[in-house]
């Protein structure tokens, strides 16, 4: 395979990453049409956002369930089941759709539902990675399904809406659910996968020693803590590219298009990056830097007064955010035993469902001070938390030479 692609050599991973883009086209149309049919229903803005909120709000709850049980059960079972009951879930709403019998509450119900089942998902296949491509080609392995979630999330919505002006939403909808299906199809492909726990803990208790797995490996959970603050920083940046669309640029719904391509080209162009640099052994030290790059890029995006020039400032920040969110999430899978490799995956996804918290504190300080300086000042507070991680952890400072010494005594 061309260099950055050596995983796809493997053909149970071709099968995975065929699988997860028909879930994330899947995914990403259906999230579209809740959002619309919510519309339809209420004419309401806020029922846009309760549409949302329950669906994140289980996600992050049922996090630490899914960990436990990703690490008890055969996992290619698991993600079977859990696939086929979403697009079961999917499946009715479409029925009660084409019957006219859809109403509010049993949309918001619906989601509820998906919100509970897609922490299953997601981590699943993360802990499943491992066992197929090995330890030498995790890193290329989890870049390139980055790579294809970010073109899902840039392709899903855009396909969706061309197609339910010519095909009408139920039929734009009935397409999502057929994505679901053929990537449930395509996972009986995938080798079986189980972890190597032994004990006979309850469900609960395994939930619990997620955390005291964390506190007994501190850099687990530096590596965590420190993927936070930039994860924090991401959403309300793109929740608010409208007003830098509309308020800073006026350059309207057109321009505000373009950045919304920019996050969706910086995030594939990212993780294509990180599949290149995968077989480097200094995968902290690439964390850290993109991590510094993202601030920097994005404090310049802040204050640009030409769009153009913003246009790839945006491009370059998003980037960096890719290549630092998908070296976190590979160091963590590195660092991780098998037997809690299904815990550590939720207890990132975790930290991806908190980042809504990071919108209300940025969405405050943007009505006293604006938007571009609130934007730069969030970005100084990321260098200074990078800076102070780096200066007061010499774990994170020699964690890549630990990492190349444990994969070294692995080959011996």
């Amino acid at each position: 395979m061309p260099k950055g692609f050596e995983s796809l050599a493997n053909v149970p991973f071709r099968w995975m990453i065929g699988a997860v883009l028909c879930f994330m086209l899947g995914m990403q149309g259906q999230l579209l049409v809740r959002s619309l049919l919510a519309w339809e229903l209420t004419r309401s803005t806020l029922a846009l956002g309760y549409v949302n909120l329950v669906v994140a709000v289980p996600m992050v709850l049922m996090s630490f369930v899914a960990g436990a049980i990703v690490d008890r059960v055969e996992r290619k079972r698991l993600l079977i089941i859990t696939q086929t009951m979403i697009a079961a879930n999917e499946l009715l709403l479409l029925v009660l759709v084409l019957l006219h019998m859809l109403t509010f509450p049993v949309l918001l119900l619906s989601s509820f539902i998906m919100g509970v089942l897609f922490p299953f998902v997601m981590p699943t296949r993360a802990a499943m990675i491992f066992g197929m491509v090995g330890r030498e080609l995790l890193g290329n392995a989890m870049a390139l399904q980055s790579a294809i979630m970010n073109v899902g999330r840039f392709i899903g919505p855009a396909m969706m809406g061309m197609l339910i002006p010519w095909l009408s939403l139920p039929g734009a909808y009935a397409v999502a659910i057929g994505l679901h299906l053929v990537a449930t199809i395509t996972t009986f492909k995938l080798p079986r996968s189980k972890s190597d726990q032994k004990s006979k803990k309850s469900l609960l208790a395994d939930m619990g020693y997620t955390f005291t797995y964390i506190g007994q490996h501190r850099p687990i959970m530096l590596v965590i803590l420190f993927g936070i603050p930039p994860l924090l920083l991401t959403l309300p940046v793109h929740s608010m590219l409208v007003v830098f669309a509309t308020d800073v640029w006026k350059v309207g719904e057109s321009g505000l298009g373009m950045l919304m391509a920019m996050v969706g080209a910086g995030g594939i162009t990212g993780a294509l990056v990180v599949a290149r640099l995968s077989s480097g052994k200094s995968r902290t030290r690439w964390m850290m830097s993109s991590a510094v790059l993202f601030g920097l890029f994005l404090a310049a995006f802040s204050l640009s007064p030409v769009f153009w020039l913003a246009l790839i400032l945006l491009l370059f920040a998003n980037m960096m955010a890719d290549m630092q969110q998908t070296m976190n999430t590979t160091i963590v899978q590195l660092l991780a035993h098998n037997e809690v490799r299904g815990r550590m995956s939720s207890m990132l996804m975790l930290s991806l469902g908190l980042t809504p918290l990071g919108v209300l504190p940025v969405a405050f300080a943007a009505e006293h001070f604006g938007v571009p300086r609130t934007i730069f000042g969030a970005c100084l507070i990321l260098l200074l938390t990078v800076a102070l991680f780096y200066t007061l952890s010499p774990t994170l400072r020699k964690l890549d030479a630990k990492m190349a010494a444990e994969a070294h005594f692995e080959t011996l």
